[in-house]
């Protein structure tokens, strides 16, 4: 059986070894998401001859799919290793389809809408062209008529406690201390940008306003021709506000960038319809799959 040790920034090159070798780069499986919510979640990680295996002891027991080549192991080897049954939650389709193929007699699958990933076209996200993306342009417009064109400043460690001292202002204002899962993700958020250095590829920028922060998109670079967006922090009273931070963020990426991850809804009603609106272009699917 494999030994599990907490997620520390201690290895971030074992890490980053295995994301490199995963096909398929979900948001779920970077490395400031791990460190952010592995409290939240009681996370774990263990280092297989081939994988890099994530365990979640809270708010149930299961594992999170693995890191690696998922097209080169031994699946009936690597299972060996786990305790059964054992339920595999967040797997993506890719990876689902490997399965499928290697185990497929000891497997029961459940689709899991809520924790699809929602990619973006980037030219769609900038130029938001068309009957389509209409509101959301006039969205925009009305900010620039209100305050101007966009004083955007990409996040460095200058702008790192600008960005904390927004989000504490937006807990208090949606206060999060009464919701645990606000309290969580504030706490992720404070967790990550406190190691602001330690991670590989992450990227951002701030919108000001008569030199007042009031909004910012904490990102990353998932891999050549795409990132993903990992929190998104706007003040009320800011006309469009969060459609320009949206815009602009991505307007400010690199321009070899394709696609845009706007991560999942969790099955929120509200925010799968923010999510929709903005015309996705693919998914990532993901599954659960319990294993005997």
């Amino acid at each position: 059986m494999l030994t599990f040790s907490p997620i520390t920034l201690s290895n971030t090159s074992t890490y980053y070894a295995y994301w490199d070798k995963t096909p398929c780069h979900s948001i779920d499986y970077t490395l400031p998401n791990l460190f952010g919510w592995r409290d939240y979640f009681a996370l774990s990680i263990a280092e297989s001859p081939n994988l890099y295996w994530i365990h979640q002891e809270k708010p149930t027991p299961c594992f999170w799919a693995p890191l690696g080549a998922w097209e080169d192991v031994d699946w009936e080897a690597e299972l060996a290793l786990l305790p059964k049954p054992l339920t595999m939650i967040r797997v993506p389709a890719p990876l689902l389809t490997v399965l499928e193929q290697r185990v497929p007699a000891k497997l029961t699958v459940e689709e899991a809408r809520g924790q699809w990933e929602y990619l973006y076209r980037r030219n769609d996200l900038i130029d938001l062209s068309g009957k389509a993306f209409h509101k959301k342009k006039t969205h925009c417009s009305n900010f620039i008529r209100t305050y101007g064109e966009p004083d955007y400043r990409p996040i460095n460690d200058a702008i790192v406690e600008d960005v904390l001292a927004l989000e504490d202002e937006w807990c208090q204002w949606h206060e999060c201390d009464a919701s645990p899962s606000l309290r969580a993700e504030n706490a992720a958020i404070n967790q990550v940008l406190s190691h602001w250095g330690s991670f590989r590829n992450l990227l951002g920028g701030a919108l000001y306003v008569n030199d007042k922060i009031c909004a910012f998109s904490l990102g990353e670079r998932l891999d050549a021709t795409s990132i993903g967006v990992h929190y998104e922090k706007g003040l009320l009273g800011y006309k469009g506000i969060y459609q320009t931070i949206n815009r602009e963020f991505v307007r400010h990426t690199d321009a070899h960038i394709l696609s845009i991850n706007r991560a999942q809804d969790l099955d929120e009603e509200g925010l799968r319809q923010a999510k929709l609106s903005y015309n996705p272009s693919d998914f990532i699917k993901k599954y659960t799959v319990h294993c005997s």
